[in-house]
């Protein structure tokens, strides 16, 4: 992310998205009720009030829009915001609806009543990322996953399934063991050839580490890319999220955003697994946490936020500053991934505690 300019007195940020995360971020900074101004085209037609003589004529225009909604699509790498426009050349109407296609190094402006520190912080920490994806390859003998990390989560690619003959039909089962791995390099240099990302392999048993040793002999290019081969106890997918959660990974590679979070939570669960009183979660308990300066780290799902009512939303940034006013920390979960959605099950919100607090009575609503 490219933050072009920063004007808090006039509520504005203007950035450019550079990475497929920065949508990723944007989608998380950008709330209704925000306006959001971008370089879009509109159709004009005769029934508008300026409208040129040609029918459906479409033009490039600076349009602002009073943000309504965000979507934000992997698949084609765009974030859609829609709402009336509420700024626009005068032979463009404003009041109508409009939806700003964002695509990768578009320039926006957001604008906000009031910037929050944790949507600046967003945008500084997009602004100074620098962490390389990487592809996970999980194999062992029912079958493989491919997957690349992002700051958002993990991003499952592929996953298939197969079945090796027995061990004991030795011809058979090394005739369709090659047929395999020939299929998973395929899929694998599909990923790699177009990014050359790191490559980790894990897996159980020593299926992995023959096909580590197939690539060396077969696709040396992408054999020079492997980082590590690890053991896990699951294959495919649950392999992967399991190689997070473990910290298997982190020994390989920087700590990603993800693998930050999942550590959070395997905490929060941990703690709350053992019935130590120095967790919480829920809104009711984290408020008491807060209010007598337990908190050592405030944890928030992303959607908790995008999703909240504006009096909801105010009340937990309001939150977010006391924690951090007594020296807590905040971290914003995304729910992308596991991590995430482990948070939303247990309220969307929660906290680390620096000593033991009771905050679990049976009449708080969680």
């Amino acid at each position: 992310m490219k933050i072009l300019e920063t004007n808090l007195k006039k509520g504005f940020v203007k950035v450019v998205p550079e990475t497929l995360d920065d949508f990723w971020h944007l989608y998380n900074v950008v709330y209704k009720g925000d306006e959001v101004h971008a370089y879009t085209t509109r159709e004009l037609k005769l029934d508008e009030k300026y409208a040129r003589p040609k029918r459906g004529e479409r033009i490039s225009v600076f349009l602002g829009v009073h943000v309504e909604n965000v979507a934000w699509d992997k698949l084609l790498g765009k974030l859609r915001i829609h709402g009336r426009i509420c700024s626009a050349p005068e032979n463009v109407p404003t009041g109508v609806y409009h939806t700003l296609s964002i695509a990768l190094h578009t320039p926006i402006t957001i604008v906000k009543k009031s910037w929050s520190k944790h949507h600046l912080e967003r945008l500084k920490e997009a602004s100074r990322a620098s962490e390389k994806p990487i592809v996970i390859l999980s194999i062992d003998d029912e079958g493989y996953a491919l997957a690349t990390t992002a700051q958002y989560g993990v991003d499952i690619k592929i996953e298939e399934k197969i079945k090796l003959p027995g061990k004991l039909e030795t011809e058979k089962r090394a005739s369709a063991t090659n047929e395999f791995f020939r299929k998973t390099l395929i899929s694998l240099r599909q990923i790699w050839n177009s990014s050359h990302y790191p490559i980790i392999i894990i897996g159980v048993g020593f299926v992995k580490n023959d096909f580590a040793k197939f690539l060396r002999n077969e696709a040396t290019d992408i054999a020079k890319s492997v980082m590590d081969v690890k053991s896990v106890n699951n294959g495919g997918t649950a392999g992967i999220y399991e190689a997070l959660r473990s910290g298997i990974l982190a020994s390989t590679i920087k700590k990603t955003r993800v693998i930050e979070e999942t550590e959070i939570m395997e905490e929060i669960l941990k703690r709350l697994g053992k019935g130590e009183a120095t967790v919480a979660y829920g809104l009711a308990e984290t408020e008491k946490a807060a209010e007598l300066g337990a908190i050592e780290k405030l944890v928030v799902a992303d959607s908790t936020l995008r999703k909240a009512s504006d009096e909801d939303r105010l009340l937990i940034e309001e939150l977010m500053k006391e924690v951090e006013q007594k020296n807590g920390q905040i971290a914003i979960i995304s729910t992308e991934h596991e991590a995430g959605a482990k948070l939303i099950a247990l309220g969307g919100i929660g906290a680390l505690l620096r000593y033991p607090c009771q905050t679990r009575n049976s009449d708080l609503k969680n």
